[in-house]
């Protein structure tokens, strides 16, 4: 744990892992508080119809205990793999915390996916039971055929013909003591699919530890949580890290309640709304939703903000977005940097004066960050390269599920590669440029496409962007922007000159988009982060 100091070497210098030597996810953030402090909130959970409902520790323990007695009795058992395909609700952190205590692997899976996304994910996994809402069973049950080890479906809110077990019949019906089993750190406990924008996605196998891993890179990016009166929400998945570990489990293991509210769309006005209502302290957004939050005007003025610290993470922010913060929100947005198989090992803290614009900021306490070459040898300041991690490393993924090459081609001797390019400036910090298949080649230069789509997004037409190279016989690459515009603006070959002129003057004559195509969104994952593949693939 971090203690605040304004001295970032001193933090650095001084931080020990000391992990114990048996360690349960589930313990920690539930029953190691419901048996001390068993009234403390540690959800609430706001309904669509506006209603919050307090959901205490206590609460928690004895609903972890009756649901993991169910799946016991459902033969479900150390080892197992359990998907969980829920939004953010009392529930799902329930399944967490049962799971983790009983030694079994939870598989979250986001509930966007559509049914080949799933069907791969439940079937690679292994999965043995599923838990979901009674209005997913259908598009599951037309999978089952083809998931031979799928033997339980739960849903959670209401009986569906199709699934074998019911929370209200069966999970409430059971015992609500539950022996945890005495799990040491490197157990498997949680596998997080990648989000597959360079491919497959693959299972990122962790253990208990990953919990541990991840305190201090959240703690220094939210300004030292916990503090008196710190209220978390994020709209982010609790299916994916960001949501997950960034946010949900750090936070139960700091008791700092969370608020669990499924937003139907992420809407920029409704977030605002929410964090004013709910008097939300602190949040933790993608890039792309902090981006929609800019098409609110007048925010500051408008919606009785708290909010003591802003986390983003997944995509560089952009110094655009940083300044708009700064200026209609009063707030430094501190980003950190991660994957899903080594998070949270960068990041910044505007309270003790490490922050950047243009930066991700400097390595959190615990993590050994570098610019490598492909032979692994760390690399001079300012020199692009590999941001990679030397292992072992808590915060690490055990190995890819099933995928030991992939797993094997993640390393360079014991420096785990992260697939991005960046550099290090002499200050200690680190600045992304993109990954290693997005940097553009063009007449000899080098382009990192995330200065180009801060540069584009400074245009008052412009809503999202992407950036990406297109191959070209004389300059091998060329820039192409792939824009998405604000409502009240139309595309025409004069917006297109203006765009183009806007960035030549304000980068550089070989970083201007030389081709721009106009569409009406742009291909994301289920995290919100762009497909740039995807758009290499048009003409």
């Amino acid at each position: 744990m971090l203690n605040y100091n304004s001295d970032y070497n001193h933090l650095y210098e001084t931080f020990e892992w000391g992990l114990p030597e048996y360690y349960n996810i589930g313990v920690d953030v539930c029953d190691r508080w419901a048996e001390k402090e068993p009234d403390r909130i540690a959800l609430y959970h706001r309904k669509e119809d506006g209603s919050v409902t307090p959901i205490t520790y206590g609460q928690m323990r004895d609903q972890s205990n009756q649901l993991a007695n169910c799946l016991k009795n459902a033969s479900i058992q150390q080892g197992d793999r359990v998907a969980l395909l829920l939004p953010q609700s009392p529930q799902t952190a329930i399944a967490h915390i049962a799971l983790y205590k009983m030694g079994a692997i939870a598989v979250p899976i986001a509930i966007l996916f559509g049914e080949d996304a799933l069907q791969y994910r439940l079937e690679d996994s292994g999965a043995t039971a599923l838990l979901t809402s009674w209005d997913q069973v259908e598009r599951i049950d037309t999978l089952r055929p083809s998931l031979p080890n799928l033997t339980h479906i739960l849903t959670t809110d209401k009986a569906a013909p199709k699934a074998e077990l019911f929370w209200k019949r069966d999970v409430e019906s059971e015992s609500c003591d539950f022996p945890p089993l005495a799990t040491k750190p490197q157990d498997p406990a949680l596998m997080i699919y990648t989000s597959g924008t360079t491919g497959r996605a693959k299972g990122a196998l962790h253990g208990h530890q990953v919990l541990l891993g991840h305190l201090p890179g959240v703690q220094m990016p939210h300004n030292f949580l916990p503090q008196e009166g710190d209220l978390f929400w994020t709209p982010s998945d609790w299916a994916w890290a960001g949501g997950l570990l960034n946010c949900l489990l750090p936070c139960l293991h700091f008791g700092v309640p969370v608020i669990a509210y499924k937003f139907p769309k992420f809407d920029p006005e409704a977030a605002f709304a929410l964090m004013a209502e709910m008097k939300v302290r602190n949040t933790y957004m993608p890039p792309t939703a902090i981006r929609l939050l800019r098409s609110v005007k007048d925010p500051g003025k408008r919606y009785n903000l708290v909010l003591r610290s802003f986390g983003s993470g997944g995509e560089s922010l952009g110094r655009e977005v940083v300044d708009w913060a700064q200026k209609e929100l009063g707030i430094a947005i501190n980003e950190s940097y991660g994957q899903t198989e080594c998070n949270l090992m960068l990041g910044s803290c505007a309270d003790i004066g490490i922050f950047k614009p243009g930066a991700i900021g400097k390595q959190i306490p615990g993590h050994h960050v570098a610019i490598i070459d492909a032979q692994g040898n760390e690399l001079p300041a300012n020199s692009l390269g590999k941001i990679a991690v030397k292992s072992p490393n808590p915060v690490m993924f055990l190995h890819y599920w099933n995928r030991p090459e992939a797993t094997k081609e993640k390393y360079i001797k014991d420096w785990l590669i992260t697939g991005d390019q960046g550099y290090q400036d002499e200050e200690g910090y680190i600045f992304f440029v993109g990954r290693d298949d997005d940097v553009i080649t063009s007449a000899g230069y080098r382009i990192g496409p995330g200065e180009i789509e801060d540069c584009l997004i400074g245009h008052p037409a412009v809503s999202l962007c992407a950036v990406v190279g297109k191959d070209d016989p004389i300059r091998t690459q060329i820039v192409k922007a792939y824009i998405v515009l604000h409502d009240d603006y139309k595309e025409s070959a004069e917006l297109t000159k203006d765009i183009q002129s806007y960035v030549r003057t304000r980068l550089a004559a070989h970083e201007y988009p030389r081709e721009i195509s106009y569409l009406n969104h742009l291909p994301m994952t289920t995290t919100g982060k762009i497909i740039r593949r995807k758009l290499k693939d048009q003409p």
